[in-house]
């Protein structure tokens, strides 16, 4: 079952952000773009690459009006203890969302149950709280920050620009597709 256009469902969560505790609502996240990116669990071997590359162009999420939260079914005192462990870890200004109760997971349909963890998911929500890009990754394999922040500026303008397709590698600036009538009959 496809997640595109699942709107997220409420929740509250605690998350280590700025050096404290917090609490992250879902109303925290609409009106405005989000990336929520799953990991298996802190402590781990591939978590900290990703985090730290998403850590490394946060300021680029940020200016394109998008918070990321980084999601693991650890709790916030975990997150907190790795944060302070981890020199990779001590460059991320983004929250990390603890799920020890896998609400979140579920949600996305990430969780894997037997072992209590989340898979690799990174989702992309737009304003209204849907999921409108994402992508599960085996645990073993590394995603790419770069190319999630080019699916966001794709799912932005496509958000903007109803009647316009991103074509595959699109940039901001590239020529984009306007599918009519004519050419889906040519198909």
């Amino acid at each position: 079952m496809s997640m595109i256009n699942k709107e997220v469902s409420s929740f509250s969560v605690q998350a280590y952000v700025d050096n404290s505790f917090k609490t992250v609502k879902k109303e925290d996240i609409l009106g405005k773009w989000s990336v929520f990116f799953f990991y298996p669990a802190d402590f781990t071997f591939v978590c900290p690459t990703e985090l730290e590359d998403l850590a490394n162009i946060y300021d680029k999420f940020r200016k394109a009006g998008c918070e990321i939260y980084s999601v693991s079914t650890d709790t916030h005192f975990v997150h907190k203890a790795w944060h302070d462990a981890s020199d990779r870890i001590k460059k991320i200004r983004y929250p990390m969302l603890a799920d020890p109760t896998h609400a979140l997971s579920r949600d996305f349909a990430v969780l894997i149950e037997a072992d209590g963890m989340a898979e690799r998911g990174s989702f992309i929500v737009n304003p209204e709280g849907k999921i409108v890009s994402y992508e599960v990754s085996a645990g073993n394999v590394g995603r790419n920050a770069d190319e999630l922040f080019r699916k966001l500026q794709a799912c932005q303008f496509v958000y903007e620009h109803g009647d316009e397709v991103c074509p595959a590698k699109w940039q901001p600036g590239a020529e984009t597709l306007k599918p009519s009538l004519d050419l889906v009959g040519q198909l």
